[in-house]
């Protein structure tokens, strides 16, 4: 069976626990697979937790996770040294934290503090974290899911910048159609009443992800599409170049790891859709996520309510690829 194969049984694996999120289950595989980290953004009850969960049921790794409290310390992510006494003699070992899986669910991130966010930048930046002056490495398949709730702000601490642009990718998600929610009423009621668990499904392999990367790595990118995705990116910081809504709404732009992000995702979605190469419409369905959460809006624009995805929207439209 192909990468792809498997990849495709993983992601109908998850519609089956999540109902009508198939652009959420879509987002999650290609943070997975581009190698990335996901912000997942929604109210309280539309299962970001669980599409999380699904995908970790379903592939075969190691999953954490962390409820974020405003009275987390650093070694409750990371883990700390601990002080052991052996027939041997005495000596600290060290105890690793919950960080220390192939999906870590970081759950309400933004009510962590600052000195917790730090800790948990190191590992998802660096792919590492340094306890007592030692450096520990994570797993090669490591990706963090964090999520957050938009409207509580009590007890909260704004994640700042600098870590925002360290996600891949921000997924929202938006309330189910009626059909839908008809369906995970029915979902839940089955889970609910079954009374036999039935035969557990054979996971998918690491080995799977590993080889689509590779993959994903040999996608071809035209010099033109290259252009389109660097330009859509300066659109963002030189918005007086393209239009008069731009230059009022757009504060601060995006920084180059927006370009990268564009490239992985959108090469990513390309091999998701069966193709060897990336076409416009690749970047553009990524397009979104990648930059929603990189832009700073102006006073003018928030008094307006325009959002992120506003001012998404209209840099596509103004962007031409050449």
């Amino acid at each position: 069976m192909s990468a792809l194969d498997q990849v495709n049984q993983l992601r109908e694996r998850m519609g089956q626990s999540i109902i009508g999120q198939r652009d959420v289950i879509d987002r999650l595989l290609i943070g997975l697979l581009a190698n990335g980290n996901l912000l997942i953004e929604g109210l309280p009850g539309l299962a970001k937790t669980r599409a999380v969960k699904a995908m970790a049921k379903n592939l075969e790794c190691d999953f954490s996770r962390i409820q974020f409290t405003p009275d987390l310390l650093p070694a409750d992510v990371t883990g700390t040294d601990i002080y052991l006494q052996t027939p041997e003699g005495s000596e600290f070992k060290f105890q690793p934290g919950p960080i220390f899986a192939n999906v870590v669910l970081a759950d309400e991130i933004n009510r962590a503090p600052a000195k917790v966010q730090s800790a948990l930048l190191e590992a998802m930046e660096e792919r590492q974290v340094t306890v007592a002056g030692t450096t520990h490495k994570m797993p090669p398949l490591f990706i963090v899911m964090a999520t957050q709730n938009p409207v509580e702000q009590e007890g909260t601490y704004p994640l700042p910048e600098a870590q925002m642009d360290r996600f891949l990718m921000h997924v929202v998600i938006t309330h189910p159609p009626l059909e839908d929610e008809v369906k995970v009423i029915r979902l839940v009621r089955g889970e609910d009443n079954s009374s036999t668990t039935g035969e557990t499904e054979e996971a998918i392999p690491q080995s799977a992800i590993f080889e689509a990367r590779r993959e994903i790595g040999n996608i071809h990118t035209s010099d033109a599409i290259d252009i389109y995705m660097a330009t859509l990116v300066q659109a963002t910081r030189t918005p007086d170049d393209f239009s008069d809504d731009l230059k009022r709404w757009i504060e601060i732009g995006a920084s180059p790891r927006a370009s990268l992000a564009l490239d992985k995702c959108a090469r990513t979605h390309a091999w998701m859709n069966g193709r060897d190469y990336v076409d416009p419409e690749d970047i553009r369905a990524v397009a979104p996520d990648v930059l929603r959460h990189r832009l700073a809006l102006t006073y003018e624009a928030q008094g307006e309510g325009t959002s992120p995805d506003d001012v998404v929207r209209e840099i596509l439209s103004q962007v031409a690829i050449a």
